[in-house]
């Protein structure tokens, strides 16, 4: 995911310091999924022959909506996952009965029409999935000043921009709008979560490939790229297996993570040499918490923002930690009376005070306690005097070396860090025939839009453009 890089984003409008207004309840729920979270099963079966047309490597959101696409398209797909659950950064996990998104918990809606049309949206009208939701349209700012509410939609923020900061700081935010914010202050527009977590998003895309004959193998750690003829022809798995591709591999690792997987000569020097070039954002200190509803405000909102200190910017490392109650919305994601929380530092975490840190390590326990702490604090803040750290029915912290490990991501890096008009993304193709990237390593934007859109893309290449025609006839587009 590109990272955003501006200095002082200009938020330091009119307030009344300490008094937190009242956050608006969800407006709307869309009809039930018939089965949010399915139940993977045969996790260590291997589904069907050891061949297909097409072999993605990894299940995050690009790869699952590449293989939505192709199996759609009657094409033999199969994905494949080394983790234990399909979704890469968007997987789900339960402890307690908690359930917990691992990464993305801020969407900016699920319509595949209008002013905010989400390309993830888009593929799900192609599998004939849905999303239930839950609509919103604002989330809370806390800054040392005091805390207010921030409203997308359209609004008098230019006005408030001007008068408390100045004409500068409406300048840089019409700036941020082309990369980023823009749709959110279309008229009409609202945010939207998932009521059964982000884990719904990844059943409902599973549910989709396998409608339309798409495969899923679960443990199946792709060890390296086969490459025959100067083309890539399938993988070999950490298993030993050979898993052929007829038609050709997709890579929804990282680039980075790609390159590693290849035979040294099988791809030119001078691109192997741009992609390492490539600046990468830092990882993540992540805090997954589990407590008691009762100690915290009733008006208690979904999403939160704490800055520190607005004058470093948002990409300094300890300094803005973003915070999503996803039990607000969606109360089936934490036991009856209970809320499930996600805190995070976006992207800002640096790997190299980690690297090479043994995980059983004393060293290790005392750097989670000291780099969690403005994730407690941030918390403590949102949640109010009644919270107790210590009363938490779960509590735990990941750190770039967790999210290496479970997301196998290079340094676990964020994603590319490249500025916008200062550098290009790699693109989906590569040097070597047959073999296509897909994910936030290749295709510019943020989030969730950006690599569903990247999956399609690599989709739509690899079919004739009669089925797209056929596919957008079915659509009534």
């Amino acid at each position: 995911m590109a990272s955003l890089h501006f200095a002082r984003l200009p938020f330091n409008i009119n307030f009344r310091r300490g008094k937190t207004p009242g956050l608006p309840r969800c407006t709307s729920v869309k009809e039930p999924l018939r089965n949010p979270l399915p139940n993977f099963r045969d996790k260590n079966q291997f589904p069907g022959k050891l061949e297909a047309d097409v072999v993605v490597i990894g299940s995050g959101i690009g790869g699952l909506c590449c293989a939505g696409l192709l199996a759609k398209y009657n094409q033999d797909v199969i994905v494949l996952e080394s983790h234990d659950v399909p979704g890469g950064a968007a997987h789900s996990f339960e402890i307690k009965g908690y359930k917990f998104d691992s990464g993305p918990s801020l969407f900016s809606g699920f319509q595949s029409r209008g002013p905010q049309a989400n390309p993830l949206a888009q593929v799900l009208d192609a599998l004939g999935e849905n999303v239930p939701c839950a609509s919103y349209n604002s989330w809370m700012v806390y800054i040392p000043e005091g805390e207010f509410l921030s409203r997308i939609g359209p609004s008098e923020f230019y006005k408030d921009l001007d008068t408390y900061v100045g004409p500068e700081a409406v300048q840089e935010w019409k700036k941020l709008l082309v990369y980023m914010f823009a749709e959110w202050y279309k008229k009409g527009c609202l945010l939207e979560y998932p009521i059964h977590g982000t884990g719904s998003v990844v059943g409902v895309l599973v549910q989709g490939i396998q409608k339309f004959g798409g495969r899923l193998a679960l443990n199946a750690h792709v060890k390296r790229i086969l490459v025959k003829n100067g083309r890539a022809t399938g993988v070999e798995l950490s298993s030993g297996s050979i898993v052929k591709a007829k038609k050709a591999v997709v890579s929804n690792a990282s680039m980075l993570d790609t390159l590693n997987l290849l035979p040294p000569d099988a791809i030119p020097t001078s691109y192997t040499e741009k992609i390492k070039a490539t600046p990468q954002c830092e990882s993540f200190m992540h805090l997954h918490l589990g407590f008691d509803a009762q100690i915290v405000p009733e008006n208690l909102g979904i999403h939160h923002i704490v800055v520190n200190d607005w004058s470093r910017g948002v990409d300094a490392e300890q300094n803005v930690v973003l915070i999503s109650i996803p039990s607000v919305l969606g109360k089936e994601l934490a036991p009856s009376g209970k809320h499930v929380l996600h805190a995070y530092t976006p992207g800002t975490e640096p790997y190299s005070l980690w690297e090479g840190l043994d995980r059983r390590s004393a060293e290790y326990k005392r750097l989670k306690a000291e780099r969690s702490e403005v994730m407690w604090k941030a918390v403590e803040r949102v949640l109010g005097s009644g919270f107790i750290r210590e009363k938490c029915e779960v509590a735990l912290v990941g750190t770039p070396l967790t999210h290496k490990r479970f997301l196998r991501r290079h340094r676990g890096t964020y994603g590319p860090a490249i500025k916008a008009g200062e550098g290009t993304f790699p693109g989906h193709s590569t040097p070597l025939p047959q073999l296509f990237c897909c994910g936030d390593s290749t295709f510019p934007g943020i989030g969730v839009p950006a690599v569903a859109a990247s999956g399609a893309i690599v989709a739509n290449t690899l079919v004739p453009v009669s089925k797209h025609y056929e596919l957008l006839n079915e659509l009534g587009i």
